[in-house]
């Protein structure tokens, strides 16, 4: 197991230096020249020169490529053209944010699904078993911002039990007005996450269910509930787990919708605003974050599937023998 984390750590460290030069090479590839953002319209040629200078867009790409894998060794991600503030502080900022709001959601989207899903397997000849299947293919179809604004009309504009956007100017420093005002963009996230969990669960328990293991522990006079928690659900878990890590990145870098439709001031939030603005080291600093983010996801993913599964760590401690 050592062995195979060394070289998960090695691979993810590639996967980063990989990811940052996609990422240099694409933001490059990009018309205009970044040193627009700086300067006005009818700037005259000396003004757009001392613009490009400061930037770094007069260096020859190589150059530039180095200067950015310098600065990325150095956790620089260089200075917003806007606000002139470093850009991986206001990233950690708007972190705070966008972090708990997924990890809410996507603890509250397993809590959702992982019942749901063994129901809706165990009891797939039942009227209420076939529901939850149609019920989650409806959760699918329907687009999360489109259930953002079903929610705001309901409970903040009607019920006016929530605030309908916004985030307290204190942040986390009144943990209950920040908690309130991420219910509904929770909510609204979990439910279109958990619809997409359920098919795998239910799928995953499925297998189980006409496995030779668990016909054998029934016959060995074991209860179905017991066999299936004891036996059948850790075996289930393992091909979810990998869809869950793919869940959670993609629901990471989804964020931008749900942000969008709630007014918060996270990580999506920050990305458009960079693009409206044309501010070329925020947006390359959080497309840069989020990549980070979603290989740790995997990475961590990976992990946990071989602490459930003995079968993947004797595979992978054969293969390095």
């Amino acid at each position: 197991m050592l062995s195979y984390l060394l070289r998960r750590l090695a691979i993810l460290l590639v996967s980063i230096v990989i990811a940052a030069a996609v990422l240099f090479v694409l933001l490059r590839l990009l018309p205009g020249d970044p040193a627009n953002a700086l300067v006005s319209v009818g700037a005259d040629p000396e003004q757009i020169e001392a613009a490009r200078r400061q930037v770094g867009s007069d260096l020859s790409l190589s150059q530039q490529f180095v200067r950015f894998v310098s600065s990325l060794a150095r956790f620089d991600l260089g200075t917003s053209f806007v606000s002139h503030a470093p850009v991986l502080p206001e990233i950690g900022k708007r972190l705070a944010i966008t972090v708990p709001l997924t990890l809410m959601a996507f603890g509250l989207a397993i809590a959702i699904a992982l019942p749901l899903g063994i129901i809706a397997a165990v009891r797939a000849n039942r009227w209420y078993g076939s529901l939850i299947s149609v019920v989650s293919q409806l959760g699918i179809a329907v687009p999360v911002f489109w259930i953002g604004i079903l929610l705001v009309t309901v409970f903040a504009v009607n019920l006016r039990l929530f605030p309908s956007g916004g985030f307290p100017p204190r942040g986390w420093a009144r943990p209950d007005a920040a908690f309130t005002a991420l219910v509904l963009p929770v909510i609204t996230i979990a439910i279109v996450m958990s619809a997409s969990l359920i098919r795998y669960v239910r799928s995953a328990t499925q297998d189980v269910l006409g496995s030779d293991y668990l016909r054998t522990a029934r016959a060995l006079g074991a209860r179905f509930p017991e066999a299936l928690i004891r036996h059948g659900i850790r075996n289930a878990s393992v091909p979810v787990i990998s869809i869950i890590g793919i869940e959670l990145a993609s629901t990471l870098l989804g964020a931008v919708v749900v942000e969008r439709v709630f007014s918060l001031p996270g990580l999506g939030s920050m990305l458009l605003l960079g693009i409206e603005q044309r501010d070329y080291p925020n947006v390359q600093g959080v497309l840069f974050i989020s990549t980070l983010l979603v290989l740790l996801v995997g990475f961590l993913a990976d992990l946990a599937q071989r602490l459930i599964d003995p079968r993947l760590r004797d595979r992978s401690g054969g293969a390095s023998r």
